[in-house]
């Protein structure tokens, strides 16, 4: 393998990065706040799925009375 000085690297990099689509600071905000609701939602989900398996079992064991 062929070693590069750093400066090619540092060329490299900079043409590679000039090939990246950047998203809007509109599209960031929207899957930002898409990420926050997808996760309160995962939360609820989890947290009720939770409560019926602990009250299941709380059923069956006959504990907490």
């Amino acid at each position: 393998m062929a070693k590069t000085s750093p400066a090619e690297f540092m060329r490299e990099v900079r043409r590679e990065v000039s090939k990246v689509t950047w998203p809007t600071r509109k599209e960031t905000t929207v899957s930002t706040a898409m990420v926050f609701v997808m996760v309160t939602l995962a939360a609820l989900f989890f947290l009720l799925v939770d409560q019926i398996i602990s009250f299941g079992i709380r059923l069956i064991l006959g504990i907490g009375g």
